[in-house]
């Protein structure tokens, strides 16, 4: 298949590219600046700080529930009319939420968000595969990362800014705008994949919102409430082996279990939840680890900046690089060095001079870059075309879970620890372990070839 044929034409492939990644960012950003809106939002709403948690908690639940079976939806009515109808739905939960006069309204606004960042999410990597040719597929990740990268490193201080500005509401309503101008852009700007002949599988979809509801629910509660999260957790598997039996004889099932037997793919699914997850504990962990030491919150922010200044600057070089070599050496490479970084910041005294700590964390940063885009690359190009959008979601999910283990795993940590100056670093230092375990996954990808 030639170039052309394997994507957009060249002219249009920059202003769809700015379009995906323009959509894909508001998302990260509202994740972000949501977080550091959440103790002005509790004080102006008069709600407890348990209860404003729900505030994100309502938004990523329905985010992790969603994905695959968006990227379904996409493959069977069209990736550009369920990515629009996407941006439509966060659209009107962004202004629920910035008008909403108490918890119950802000919460069902937020869920809104979450369904359709959703569908943002799972179907960008897809839209990504349909616009570049494959030899041009890894420089188009690598700038998507790099835009990822950017939004998390910038969403606090923006958010920070916003607040102080204009209140917690602004910090909803300034995505709204952006998100107009994709919606109407990406009728024109968008490629526009044909829709494939095959019924949606609503029951498929169910029992996969139903699993992956009471997995998030039950992990979530498993250290407040042991015995009712041990009980979700175990209904949730079940629920997970109806839905596989459910799957298993089908063609293009909504759980993707014919890219899972995709060696490429199953492996690097396996490594982006590691890395993913070793990413989560970090972002959970360092605040507490410095904090303890004495750390103001500016110092704070400052001293984690380097992880995602990083990914922006490693991210597109790496991208590139996999358009021209095997992925596995940049992904062993980039999960070495985030597992080498996070051993430093372990070991080094958080109370001490800030820049080898800093040093180290950019060291996290851009082996994270390193692997991350060659890694998304080979997800994306060892799965079938037709099945861009299931793959896309694959890389979602795995990396959805993959932050939600390492945050449970951070809070267990933290659950049967003593109270002092190392409290986070068993937690740092099982952070190391996940991304060793990334390191053995890239080996193993890396002798198969």
């Amino acid at each position: 298949m030639s170039d052309a044929q394997d994507g957009l034409p060249e002219g249009r492939r920059g202003a769809a590219m700015a379009c995906i990644a323009a959509g894909i960012t508001i998302t990260v950003l509202d994740g972000t600046m949501v977080n550091v809106a959440l103790p002005t939002i509790a004080r102006e709403l008069a709600i407890s700080a348990a209860a404003v948690t729900w505030v994100v908690n309502a938004y990523q639940l329905a985010v992790v529930s969603l994905l695959l079976p968006f990227a379904a939806l996409g493959e069977v009515f069209g990736f550009r009319r369920v990515y629009r109808f996407g941006l439509c739905v966060f659209i009107i939960g962004a202004l629920g939420s910035a008008f909403a006069p108490g918890l119950e309204m802000l919460l069902a606004s937020r869920v809104l968000q979450g369904v359709g960042s959703a569908a943002v999410m799972s179907l960008s990597a897809g839209l990504v595969r349909h616009t570049y040719p494959i030899a041009q597929l890894g420089r188009a990740i690598g700038l998507n990362a790099f835009m990822v990268a950017m939004a998390s490193a910038t969403g606090p201080s923006i958010g920070s800014a916003i607040i102080t500005l204009a209140g917690w509401p602004a910090v909803f309503l300034v995505t709204v705008p952006i998100g107009l101008v994709v919606l109407l852009l990406g009728s024109r700007l968008l490629p526009d994949i044909a829709p494939q002949e095959r019924p949606f599988d609503w029951l498929g979809a169910a029992l996969n919102v139903l699993s992956f509801s009471l997995l998030f629910l039950g992990l979530d509660m498993l250290l407040i409430w042991p015995a009712p999260g041990v009980v979700l957790i175990v209904l949730a598997g079940l629920s997970f082996a109806a839905l596989v039996r459910l799957q298993w004889r089908q063609r293009t099932p909504l759980l993707p279990l014919d890219l899972l037997r995709i060696r490429p793919v199953r492996l690097a699914i396996m490594a982006s939840a590691c890395m993913f997850g070793a990413q989560a504990m970090v972002y959970v962990a360092m605040p507490f680890h410095l904090t303890a030491a004495g750390r103001t919150v500016a110092e704070i922010g400052l001293m984690i900046s380097p992880w995602p200044a990083a990914i922006a600057l490693s991210a597109p070089l790496a991208g590139r690089l996999a358009d021209r070599a095997n992925a596995a050496w940049p992904c062993a490479l980039g999960s070495v060095f985030v597992a080498l970084g996070l051993l430093l910041v372990a070991w080094l005294p958080a109370g001490g001079d800030r820049w080898p700590v800093m040093a180290a964390l950019f060291l996290c940063g851009a082996g994270f870059g390193a692997f991350q885009a060659p890694n998304n690359r080979a997800m994306l190009a060892s799965a079938p075309r037709s099945r861009a959008g299931s793959a896309g979601g694959m890389q979602s999910t795995a990396r959805v879970l993959g932050q939600a283990t390492g945050t449970t795993l951070v809070a267990t940590v933290f659950h049967f620890s003593h109270e002092g100056p190392d409290i986070a670093v068993p937690a740092l230092y099982l952070a190391a372990g996940l991304a060793g375990a990334a390191v053995a996954v890239n080996l193993v990808r890396q002798r198969a070839g």
